[in-house]
């Protein structure tokens, strides 16, 4: 079994570009403001959703373990 993956955008950061949406539209969605959303708030680990993380200009992204909490991304300093 894989891991689940919990994934907030902070909205107060979010500066709409929908580069989120482009990497993985299975993932995100803007809302009529152009904030971005996950779909899902939890879901399982995913290449894509990794890849819209890291290309967030602005670093929005968020994603930790479910089980856990442990940081995916961004990286720990």
């Amino acid at each position: 079994m894989g891991d689940r993956w919990h994934v907030e955008v902070d909205r107060t950061v979010c500066i709409g570009s929908g580069m989120c949406v482009n990497h993985a539209p299975q993932g995100f969605r803007l809302d009529t403001a152009r904030q971005s959303h996950p779909h899902e708030a939890e879901l399982d680990a995913n290449e894509r959703v990794l890849a819209a993380a890291e290309g967030c200009p602005v670093e929005a992204i968020s994603i930790t373990l479910v089980d856990g909490g442990e940081t995916v991304f961004p990286p720990e300093e």
